[in-house]
C-alpha cells in the first residue's frame, strides 16, 4: 500500500500529540521563546541589553510568561542582563491568582559558581530554583541564602533531564525558556524543546562577537528532519514564528 505525503502528515500530528502528553508525565511541557535579529543575533557587543522586538511583542512574551509555570535563564544571562523575569500585566498576574496559581511564575536558572544575591532576578518576583552540580551546592545555597532553593542534579555539570523531571516533582507544567545562547544550544541539542517561538527583528547586527541564537552542536532537527511549522504571525515590524518539535523517528520523515 502507498502512503501519500498528505498521510503522513496526519500521521505524524496523531503521534506528536500522543508524545506531548506522555512527555508531560515525566516533564514539563517546554517552550523556547527567542528574539532575534535578521542575522541570528540575540544582542551585540556593547554593555546596553540590546532591544529587538517592538512593544506589541513585548506584550505577547509577557502574556506567554503569565501562561507558564516557570521561566528558565541561563546563568550568564542574568549576570550581563540582570532581568527581573517578571509579568508585568495586572490584569494577567490577577488571572493567574483568580486559577489559584502564585502572579509570578517560578524562576529557574543553572549555575556551578557562585551568584550576586542583589540581582534583580533574586529580589523580584515569586519562588526562585537554581539548579547547580551536586558538587557546587553547598557553596551556591551558601551565597544565595534565603533568596533561592538550590538543587542539586548531576555532579559535575547539570542533568537537564534531572532537573527537568524534579521541575516536574515540583508541580511545573509548562516551562518558558529564554536563553541565552548556550541554554538554547543544550536543551535543542538533547531534544527537550516541544515548542521554539521565534521573533525575527527586522535589522541586522553585523559584528563577530555578538551571541547567537544558538551555538554549533548536534541538533536532532536537520535538514532531513524538520520542525513543524505550527503558526506565523506579522506583529507590527516583527515576525512571528512558531513551531512545534516532536523528536524525529526514523521512517517519518516527508
Amino acid at each position: 500500500m502507498t502512503v501519500g505525503r498528505e498521510q503522513v502528515r496526519v500521521a505524524r500530528g496523531q503521534l506528536w500529540r500522543l508524545v506531548k502528553v506522555v512527555k508531560m508525565t515525566v516533564r514539563p511541557y517546554v517552550i523556547l521563546s527567542c528574539a532575534m535579529s535578521l542575522d541570528g543575533c540575540i544582542d551585540d557587543v556593547s554593555d546596553e541589553r540590546l532591544l529587538l522586538s517592538n512593544e506589541a511583542d513585548f506584550d505577547r512574551v509577557d502574556e506567554l510568561r503569565a501562561s507558564c509555570d516557570a521561566i528558565l535563564v541561563g546563568a550568564n544571562t542574568i549576570r550581563r542582563d540582570n532581568p527581573r523575569l517578571l509579568v508585568k500585566s495586572d490584569a494577567r498576574r490577577q488571572a493567574r491568582e483568580a486559577r489559584g496559581v502564585p502572579p509570578y511564575p517560578v524562576k529557574v536558572t543553572i549555575t556551578s559558581t557562585i551568584f550576586d544575591p542583589d540581582l534583580k532576578f533574586f529580589t523580584s518576583g515569586g519562588e526562585k530554583l537554581v539548579y547547580s552540580p551536586g558538587s557546587a551546592v553547598g557553596r551556591v545555597q551558601a551565597r544565595l541564602g534565603d533568596r533561592a532553593t538550590v538543587v542539586g542534579a548531576g555532579e559535575e555539570a547539570v542533568d537537564f533531564t534531572a532537573m527537568l523531571h524534579d521541575l516536574a516533582g515540583r508541580g511545573i507544567q509548562r516551562l518558558m525558556v529564554e536563553g541565552g545562547s548556550t541554554i538554547h544550544t543544550q536543551f535543542l541539542t538533547q531534544g527537550l524543546v516541544d515548542e521554539l517561538q521565534l521573533a525575527i527583528a527586522p535589522f541586522f547586527v553585523g559584528q563577530p562577537g555578538a551571541p547567537r541564537f544558538v551555538n554549533s552542536g548536534a541538533f536532532p532537527h536537520d535538514a532531513q528532519h524538520r520542525m513543524i511549522l505550527h503558526e506565523t504571525r506579522q506583529i507590527g515590524d516583527i515576525v512571528f514564528l512558531r513551531y512545534l518539535a516532536p523528536l524525529p523517528l526514523e521512517g517519518m520523515t516527508c
